[in-house]
């Protein structure tokens, strides 16, 4: 088999900071090779220098054996090399077809105008030769993020890539679309293309590719084939010590409840109800999950929870006061911390530096503001402290959050929340794009709030997650909670049933299961919603 790509002592630094340190890296032709790392290892980095995006500051970058300098990403597709990015570079507003022959239009009458319907044609013909499946004539804006992954790898193949570049392809995918995506890489390999695929998932990593090449700290330190290794030993090159692969979770003790939902309905920006008659609790010393696959209405419940959305009827509590019109504002003062689905459009200002993002949502409390103003010195300190203690690379607090990695902005917004001492946690897909390593430090930290008598809200389209963290486990579906299950004793196949709309046999409204689910709504707890202990005995989840 012969060599797609090879780097040969890659090297790239920036000012203060070593990203890629002499890496060599070989990659088959007709493979998929994952590049596996934590957040800041450099995975990107060095893709960034094979796609011509940065110049390496020594070494070289063969394509099919041939010695390549790619001064732009436009040298290293006409090389060869496509890139798809974490986050898709496409014009909402225009169709499939416009985005993908975009730049490369077919011409019509001597080259005066666009032929639409030759790059209708030539996406349809595209799509059907890759099994993609896509209508040439949606407008982007209109279909799934899985299918405009689809139009960015489509983009790449029309314009003659043999090399695809893959950052992060899973961080915003439902399951079912991850599993949709694999089978397009399969596709594509067969058919002799060569795919990169950088994550930091293990369980990815190990399922979809042939190699794999773990970074650390820059550096190349290892590569295996992927059906003869271990997650235990990747995730133990992957951050130089061995991780744990469960998560150690004593009993709750749960307390008074803490937040209250009755009855909210909720509608989209289009006026279509897509929360509708939820109601549930969350109480101190707990965490209460969220299943369910993503746009089933758990963005819009959360938006109505913590004050982003008015809901349209029901009741928000908090701390056993009536919440359901306070703004974001009032609610941050009073304890209610928020990590939210979208880290780019809720979390952060982009153009901002760590220290201005530190205080959002703060900046007008002490100790960040004294007789109106801002004390800068707090502030920095506070954002340097959070940068150190939850391992955002590069540790520099003058960065923008624009210039970190997907996964150390998330790290970022962790921390800042976690450091706002709540009563009450709000996190949405809390380790969305976050690598391995600290996956594990969110997770303790999240139970460690817990273990103090807080209250957590997690949502997470990660089975393994909500139910491992969960106390008490709610499933959506189209709006509403189909039933509220014990995360211990529940199946993965009969939480896919109730993500699906279906009940499977012992659940459902009139089930024992669905009795546990049962809330109250007067601020005082009943049997059926008091979690019961971890020996099994009767009373909700263990």
């Amino acid at each position: 088999m012969s060599t797609a790509v090879t780097l040969d002592g890659i090297t790239k630094r920036f000012p203060g900071v070593v990203a890629n340190d002499d890496v060599t890296l070989e990659v088959e032709r007709g493979t998929v090779h994952a590049l596996l790392g934590e957040n800041g290892a450099g995975k990107t980095t060095l893709m960034n220098v094979l796609y011509g995006l940065y110049e390496p500051t020594a070494g070289q970058v063969y394509v099919d054996g041939e010695p390549r300098e790619f001064d732009s990403p436009r040298d290293a597709i006409d090389a060869g090399v496509g890139m798809i990015h974490q986050h898709f570079m496409l014009v909402d507003p225009m169709t499939v077809a416009e985005n993908i022959t975009l730049g490369n239009e077919p011409r019509k009458w001597g080259g005066l105008a666009v032929d639409r319907d030759a790059a209708r044609e030539q996406v349809r013909e595209l799509s059907e030769r890759y099994g993609f499946d896509v209508d040439p004539d949606a407008d982007v804006e209109d279909v799934s993020v899985g299918v405009q992954q689809r139009v960015e790898i489509l983009k790449a193949l029309y314009r003659g890539a043999d090399v695809l570049i893959l950052d992060e392809p899973t961080a915003v995918l439902t399951p079912q679309e991850v599993e949709e995506l694999l089978a397009v890489l399969e596709e594509l390999t067969a058919q002799g293309k060569t795919i990169i695929f950088i994550t930091h998932k293990l369980g990815e990593a190990m399922h979809a590719a042939d190699d794999i090449t773990v970074l650390r700290d820059g550096k190349n330190v290892g590569s295996v084939k992927a059906d003869t290794t271990t997650r235990e030993e990747l995730a133990e090159l992957m951050v130089g010590r061995e991780v744990l692969m469960e998560t150690d979770k004593p009993p709750a003790e749960p307390g008074a409840v803490s937040l209250a939902v009755d009855g909210l309905r909720a509608t989209d920006e289009r006026g279509v109800e897509v929360v509708s008659d939820v109601s549930f609790d969350v109480r101190e010393g707990e965490v209460f999950g969220i299943a369910g696959v993503d746009g089933n209405g758990q963005a819009e419940l959360i938006e109505a929870v913590t004050g982003l959305r008015q809901p349209e009827s029901g009741t928000v509590s908090f701390g056993g006061t009536d919440v359901t019109d306070w703004s974001r504002r009032r609610r941050i003062d009073e304890g209610m911390a928020y990590i939210p689905e979208d880290r780019q459009e809720r979390g952060l200002v982009m153009e901002f530096d760590l220290v201005d993002n530190a205080i959002l949502g703060s900046q007008h409390t002490a100790p960040f503001a004294r007789g109106g103003r801002i004390d800068w010195d707090a502030t920095r300190e506070h954002a340097e402290r959070i940068v150190a203690e939850y391992d955002v690379r590069p540790p520099n607090a003058d960065a923008t959050s624009g210039s970190l990695s997907g996964g150390n902005q998330q790290k970022f917004i962790v921390g800042r929340e976690f450091e706002r001492d709540p009563e009450l946690v709000v996190a949405t897909h809390p380790t969305r794009g976050v690598d391995i390593g600290s996956t594990e430090f969110i997770h303790d930290r999240l139970l460690d709030l817990r273990n103090e008598g807080r209250a957590v809200l997690l949502v997470s389209s990660k089975l393994d997650e909500v139910q491992g963290l969960s106390d008490r486990l709610a499933v959506m579906y189209e709006g509403e909670v189909m039933d509220v299950v014990d995360p211990e004793a529940v199946t993965e196949e009969e939480l896919g049933l109730l993500m699906a709309g279906e009940y499977p046999e012992g659940y459902g409204p009139e089930s024992e299961a669905g009795d546990a689910g049962c809330v109250a709504t007067d601020g005082e707890p009943n049997e059926a919603t008091q979690p019961a202990s971890n020996d099994g005995s009767e009373g909700g989840t263990r």
